[in-house]
């Protein structure tokens, strides 16, 4: 398995690391342009998720973001240092009450963006998987 990782404080201004990050995966691997899309929205809103709320944007905290590839799928995984949370009982961002709320969308387009999506280390890590062929 090819393997790159990248660790940054939690400080959302780091997120454009990210972004090259995985600007530098797309070059690497020939990633087409859905995927791609698809990837750079998902795995930022997971950093996004663990620098805000994972490490509360602790910035002595890090976030650990490492791509593996392995066949025809790539993986991310993004760790943080904070205490995890409940992802069995997330609220639904659909539903009507929900609709108006500036947040709460980040998991949901996680999902939907991701081919598989599996949370680990009671929710300290994200593991995003993306078929790419």
């Amino acid at each position: 398995m090819k393997s790159i990782k990248i660790e940054i404080p939690s400080l959302t201004e780091n997120i454009r690391m990210i972004e090259s990050f995985i600007d530098n995966a797309k070059e690497k691997f020939q990633l087409d342009d859905d995927i791609y899309g698809n990837i750079m929205i998902a795995v930022t809103e997971a950093v996004n998720n663990a620098i805000k709320h994972g490490n509360k944007g602790d910035k002595d905290k890090n976030v650990k973001l490492s791509l593996g590839l392995e066949d025809s799928m790539i993986t991310f995984l993004i760790q943080d240092e904070g205490n995890g949370f409940d992802f069995q009982n997330l609220p639904d961002p659909t539903a009507p009450e929900n609709l108006e709320k500036p947040g709460g969308r980040g998991i949901f387009l996680m999902k939907h963006l991701s081919d598989e999506v599996s949370f680990l280390d009671e929710g300290k890590t994200v593991s995003l998987n993306f078929y790419i062929n």
